[in-house]
């Protein structure tokens, strides 16, 4: 039963990096990557490592998305001159 939710969840990683990086749209991309992060999160919870997985859950999914996120609002898409 574990094996089979272990390549589920590196099917969905694998799907997430391959979306994020053919994505058209940078706010689409950094959605993706936030998706990326919380499946990497489960497939470290189901290996074991609980402390990585919540580091991941944390960091990966929660602040780097927001981050990403802030950055791209703060942009512009066109020169000022």
């Amino acid at each position: 039963m574990f094996w089979q939710l272990n390549l589920i969840l590196l099917t969905l990683v694998v799907v997430c990096a391959i979306a994020a990086v053919n994505a058209r749209d940078l706010f689409s991309s950094a959605v993706i990557l936030g998706a990326y992060s919380f499946f990497m999160c489960l497939l470290w919870v189901e290996m074991g490592a609980v402390d990585v997985g919540f580091t991941e859950a944390a960091v990966g999914a929660g602040i780097s998305t927001v981050f990403f996120i802030a950055a791209i609002i703060n942009t512009t898409r066109r020169t000022k001159d």
